[in-house]
């Protein structure tokens, strides 16, 4: 499925009370995608089964939210983030993402759960400008892993400069 899809600006909209539901494997490839996720995403269920979860990555989403994830998510702890995801048509949607390890009797994670639901728009707003200068960092760098972790240490310093980890920020905005 290696395909570029470039973003049209059209927003679809999850619906109030729809939530969007998937499972990956350790190496991040969808392994279940409800009804809702289907239709958010474009694309069919066959196309989405053993895909990387990247394939909906929006190219304006900061990579590095996605290092916090994987880094927070090897802890065994769960994660809250504002996401803006790209459909298989272009149209793109956001989403408050909630993500936590699926462990075994052992403890030894297993895989990933995703619940996502329709953001509010005042946090969007919020975070909007904030995504778009971690991507301009991300940007500046010749090579994406500097780039990456350039946005990251800017995040970080974002974060340290309100006094707040990422979990207090992501849910006060």
């Amino acid at each position: 499925m290696a395909r570029t899809v470039r973003p049209s600006g059209v927003e679809a909209m999850l619906g109030e009370e729809e939530l969007i539901v998937s499972k990956t494997d350790l190496k991040g490839r969808i392994t279940y995608a409800n009804d809702v996720f289907i239709r958010m995403a474009k694309y069919s269920y066959r196309e989405l089964m053993g895909a990387p979860h990247s394939l909906i990555r929006h190219p304006d989403m900061p990579r590095c939210v996605f290092k916090l994830l994987w880094d927070t998510l090897e802890t065994r702890h769960e994660i809250f983030a504002y996401v803006v995801n790209l459909a298989k048509d272009g149209s793109h949607y956001w989403v408050f993402a909630h993500v936590t390890p699926t462990l075994d009797d052992q403890g030894n994670i297993v895989g990933y759960h995703s619940n996502r639901r329709r953001p509010d728009r005042g946090p969007i707003e919020r975070i909007s400008p904030i995504y778009k200068a971690l991507s301009a960092e991300e940007a500046r760098h010749a090579n994406a892993r500097d780039g990456m972790r350039a946005s990251f240490d800017m995040m970080v310093g974002l974060l340290d400069k309100q006094g707040v980890g990422y979990d207090e920020f992501v849910l006060s905005l």
